[in-house]
């Protein structure tokens, strides 16, 4: 096989990766703040893509417009989500936060059903059909886009976890009692994780919308985040960043190899198995936090 076509897989895989790894960070975001795992990080992606078709379309705003609008939206709905569903939650087993955020994805699939139907609506956000060369190699705009606006928002989150209210964000997730004892509102910390997240996911949603529509097949962006987000770390926004590049450019390079041979599913097989192996052998990923009790 032509050498540089292996290349080019690879490269334009890493692009993509970093656009797993936006759906990735909303996932750590929840997490680094809080310790919950966020199982509803998918839904609100393809949420946010069709609350941004809603303002677009229906409204009749422009793009620049509308994904603002839709990103304040969001964050009101995740903040909400914080609110309602879990924080009547605060001090349970974390198994049973763990459910209720699968039991949000559920219902904002369904909800999403609904309202929008099943039928997938085109995400046009001006990206130039025209090709793109980095030397001899052919690059996708759409996926260079996404890469570059995921590495926006890592500057900007890691530049915030260094402030005041990011160091606060951090112990709220190493101890809710002990942030309580001294003063710290964990609920409006908890609600500021999940509003950050929201963000996030509008901007994947929109990011994603634009490369395959938008349906009810955003949300299953959720196992491929979820992934990079094991593999680099639950609670590491660099991991997240350095894990989607690395399982991007694998998963492309794999499907150039193996679909011709085993005539598909190949992308699926390499998220699947990243995600089994790293729980056996590393389950607090490559850069993730490795807490040891003393019993």
């Amino acid at each position: 096989m032509d050498l540089s076509y292996l290349l080019e897989l690879g490269v334009n895989g890493a692009l993509a990766g970093l656009m797993y790894s936006l759906v990735a960070m909303g996932v750590v975001l929840v997490y680094k703040s809080s310790s919950v795992p966020n199982l509803a990080q998918g839904a609100l992606t393809m949420v946010g893509a069709y609350v941004v078709l809603f303002f677009s379309t229906s409204l009749g705003l422009s793009m620049w417009l509308a994904v603002p609008l839709a990103i304040v939206t969001m964050m009101g709905m995740g903040m909400g989500i914080e609110r309602v569903a879990l924080r009547p939650l605060a001090g349970r087993p974390i198994v049973m936060i763990l459910m209720m955020t699968l039991g949000l994805d559920i219902f904002l699939r369904a909800l999403a059903m609904t309202i929008w139907g099943g039928s997938g609506r085109p995400m046009r956000i001006g990206i130039s059909d025209d090709p793109m060369f980095l030397g001899p190699l052919l690059i996708n705009r759409a996926y260079a886009v996404g890469a570059v606006v995921t590495l926006v928002l890592f500057a900007v989150f890691v530049f915030f976890f260094q402030t005041r209210r990011g160091v606060v964000l951090r112990a709220i997730a190493d101890d809710y009692m002990a942030s309580w004892s001294v003063g710290i509102s964990v609920e409006r910390g908890v609600a500021l994780s999940w509003a950050m997240s929201s963000l996030v996911a509008t901007a994947a949603g929109v990011l994603w919308g634009s490369v395959q529509g938008v349906d009810q097949s955003l949300a299953l962006l959720l196992l491929k985040g979820i992934t990079v987000a094991v593999l680099g770390g639950m609670d590491s926004l660099g991991g997240a960043i350095l894990a989607g590049l690395v399982l991007g450019a694998v998963e492309s390079i794999a499907s150039g190899v193996l679909d011709p041979i085993l005539g598909g599913g190949s992308r699926e097989l390499v998220i699947a198995v990243a995600l089994i192996v790293t729980i056996m052998i590393r389950p607090h990923g490559l850069f993730g936090r490795h807490d040891i009790e003393r019993l």
